[in-house]
């Protein structure tokens, strides 16, 4: 009897952090066979509770399509497309990101990957990686956190003004993107 290994889950969110993860994340799982697991997390800018209230489909949809455009463009960024020879499932999900990811990586074969920004100053290391610190306690399986790049001051200003190419996604059955 072979068990199947498990996957190999990252969290997208677009950062410099989480596209280091997502380079990591296609190692981890070309070095095992595993299949990769992208996932883009989203919430309703004003919160569940107050969008319970005053619900608005078109802008839930608007919201959800801004997500599945970030990770979409998260792999063109990150390694120029989608991986080859890779089997890849992206999912865009409805929900805060240390849930979402803990919910998508359930199984205890699974890696989850997840980036890290690095704080900087006291007041930033209280406020910053809360997806980190909700992993780290909530997950059932082995967490991998990845550095963002070291940049100096003012350079991630400049790097997020740089335009990206557009993405095609491909249909040939690589991927699916959950809906």
């Amino acid at each position: 009897m072979t068990t199947e290994p498990g996957r190999v889950v990252v969290g997208v969110s677009g950062s410099l952090a989480s596209l280091a993860a997502l380079r990591r994340g296609v190692l981890e799982a070309r070095r095992d066979g595993r299949t990769l697991v992208a996932v883009a997390a989203w919430e309703p800018p004003e919160g569940e509770i107050l969008y319970a209230k005053w619900p608005d489909p078109a802008w839930a949809r608007m919201w959800e399509d801004e997500a599945r455009l970030r990770l979409n463009r998260a792999f063109e960024e990150a390694l120029g497309g989608l991986p080859a020879a890779l089997h890849v499932t992206c999912l865009v999900i409805r929900n805060a990101p240390g849930p979402a990811l803990c919910a998508v990586a359930r199984h205890p074969d699974d890696l989850l990957i997840v980036g890290t920004a690095r704080p900087h100053g006291l007041r930033a290391r209280t406020h910053r990686n809360p997806v980190r610190r909700y992993v780290l306690t909530a997950a059932g399986c082995a967490v991998l956190t990845v550095p963002g790049p070291r940049l100096l001051p003012g350079e991630a200003r400049t790097l997020r003004l740089v335009p990206s190419p557009s993405f095609a996604p491909d249909t040939a059955g690589r991927h699916g993107t959950a809906p």
